[in-house]
């Protein structure tokens, strides 16, 4: 048996992260169906890529956050509108009121500290989206006579590098 760890063809992570992910849209969903009211001591601190697909900012804040931005949603924000791929808030900055479209897959983090909750996610980006697999070099098993007559058949599942 060898001691390297097998690559594998399902991609484990991104699944974990797009789960994690949709737990922040049910959140957000939620406090949307409050009618944008977070309860108790709630309140969400939102990490997310300014640069990536989908994110759409006014052009100061890019410029003053060009790679990442944390947002606060607590007592002012307003518009909190949630879909499928992510939510559009409206918040207020140095007293100038913007609108801010965040898709899940920008978010790198999300923590709520009234109770010592929080996500870390790597940011997709598209220079890290999927690449199409390989062709499987391993589609023909091989025969191998084991002197008993009985046809054994072995198939290497290791990756190619």
């Amino acid at each position: 048996m060898s001691d390297e760890t097998a690559d594998s063809l399902i991609p484990y992570d991104e699944i974990v992260q797009e789960a994690l992910r949709a737990v922040v849209g049910r959140v957000l969903g939620q406090v949307e169906a409050w009618g944008g009211t977070l309860p108790g001591d709630h309140h969400f601190y939102i990490t997310f890529k300014t640069g990536a697909a989908g994110v759409d900012i006014p052009a100061h804040l890019r410029e003053r956050f060009p790679d990442e931005m944390t947002i606060v949603l607590q007592n002012k924000f307003w518009d909190l509108t949630v879909g499928d791929e992510g939510f559009s808030v409206g918040l207020s900055f140095n007293q100038l009121p913007a609108k801010l479209v965040v898709p899940f897959s920008a978010i790198t983090a999300f923590v709520d500290p009234a109770v010592d909750f929080g996500l870390q996610f790597q940011a997709v980006t598209s220079e890290e989206e999927p690449e199409a697999p390989e062709p499987a070099e391993n589609d023909e098993p091989a025969a191998v006579d084991s002197g008993d007559g009985s046809n054994v058949v072995t198939v290497d599942f290791g990756r190619k590098k």
